[in-house]
C-alpha cells in the first residue's frame, strides 16, 4: 500500500511542477490530505443521506466527541498519542453499540440516551484528559477536535482506506434495506428483513467513519460533514437517487475546497474549520436556489 501512496504522491506532484496543479501540491503533506478528501468526501456524503433519512445527527455527535475518551484511554495505555486508533476505535464502538443496545431495551427516547452517554462520556473524557495533559502536547488534542491536514500520515491513510473498504463492501449491498427499515420498520420487518441488525450494522459503519475522519475533518465538526451535504441535496432535489447523488457530489467538493483553498491562499483556517465552511456555503445556495425557485412556482413562471 505505501508503494501505490509514494506513487500517487510522484504523480501529483509531477502535475504540479508541471503547472497542471497549484505549486502547493509538491509537498506531500498536502497531497495526504488530498488523498484523505477524495476518500472521506464520497463516503460522508453517501453516509450522510442515510444519517438524515434516520435522524441520527445526534448519536454521530456523540460519536465524534467520545472519540476524544478514546484518545484519553490510548494514551493511558501507552498507543502512540497521534494515532491512538485502537482505542478510538474500541471505545466508540461500545459506545454506539451500547446506546443502541440500550435503546432496545428500554422505552426511552433515542435524543434522551444519546444525552445520558454523551453526559458520562464526556465527564470521563474530560477527567482523563485532564490527566494525561502533563503526558502529551495540548496541540494534539486540538487536532483530535478539529483536524489537522499537518499530521496526517500514511498510517491515517491506511486506517482510512480500510474502513471506505469495509463501508463500501458491507454498507452498499444493504442500503435499500436499511432505507426500507428506516422508513418503515413494520413493513421491513414483514418482509423478513433483521431490522436490529440492520440497524446495528449501520451503527457500526457510522462509528468507524467517523472515527476515521476524526484527524481530518476533527471530532467537533465530522458531523457537520455528515448533515450539510445531506441537507443542501434535499435544497435542490426530490428523488432519491438525486438526493444520494447530490449529497455525495457536495460532500467531495466541500472537502476539496476546503482543503486547497487555504493552502492555495495562505489561510490560517483548520482543515477541518476549512471544509465545513465550504459544505456551508454550498447549503447557502442550494437554500437560496430552493427558495427562488419556489416563488417562481407561485408565480405561475
Amino acid at each position: 500500500m505505501s508503494g501505490i501512496l509514494e506513487a500517487f504522491r510522484l504523480y501529483v506532484q509531477n502535475l504540479s511542477y508541471d503547472g497542471v496543479l497549484p505549486e502547493t501540491f509538491q509537498y506531500a503533506f498536502v497531497i495526504n490530505s488530498l488523498i484523505c478528501g477524495l476518500l472521506i468526501g464520497p463516503l460522508l456524503g453517501w453516509m450522510g443521506t442515510m444519517v438524515v433519512v434516520k435522524r441520527m445527527a445526534f448519536f454521530s455527535q456523540a460519536i465524534g466527541n467520545a472519540a476524544l475518551t478514546g484518545v484519553a484511554i490510548g494514551i493511558m495505555l501507552g498507543e502512540p498519542y497521534n494515532a491512538p486508533y485502537i482505542s478510538m476505535f474500541g471505545f466508540c464502538l461500545l459506545f454506539g453499540i451500547g446506546l443502541k443496545y440500550t435503546q432496545h431495551r428500554t422505552s426511552m427516547s433515542l435524543d434522551t440516551l444519546i444525552g445520558v452517554f454523551l453526559s458520562v462520556s464526556l465527564a470521563l473524557g474530560a477527567s482523563l484528559v485532564l490527566f494525561v495533559s502533563a503526558r502529551v502536547n495540548t496541540h494534539i488534542l486540538e487536532s483530535i477536535l478539529f483536524g489537522s491536514i499537518l499530521t496526517v500520515n500514511d498510517t491515517d491513510i491506511n486506517v482510512l482506506l480500510a474502513v471506505s473498504v469495509i463501508c463500501v463492501v458491507v454498507g452498499m449491498p444493504l442500503f435499500n434495506r436499511t432505507l426500507l427499515a428506516s422508513f418503515n420498520p413494520g413493513l421491513a420487518h414483514a418482509r423478513g428483513l433483521a431490522v436490529r441488525r440492520l440497524d446495528y450494522t449501520f451503527v457500526i459503519l457510522i462509528t468507524l467513519l467517523t472515527v476515521a475522519c476524526v484527524k481530518i475533518v476533527g471530532a467537533v465538526l465530522v458531523v457537520a460533514l455528515l448533515l450539510i451535504p445531506a441537507a443542501s441535496a434535499r435544497n435542490i432535489c426530490s428523488s432519491l437517487s438525486g438526493f444520494v447523488g447530490w449529497s455525495v457530489a457536495f460532500s467531495s467538493a466541500s472537502c476539496l475546497l476546503g482543503i486547497v483553498v487555504p493552502m492555495q491562499y495562505d489561510l490560517a483556517i483548520p482543515s477541518g474549520g476549512a471544509i465545513v465552511l465550504a459544505a456551508a456555503v454550498i447549503f447557502v445556495i442550494t437554500t437560496i436556489i430552493r427558495s427562488t425557485s419556489g416563488r417562481f412556482r407561485e408565480a405561475g413562471v
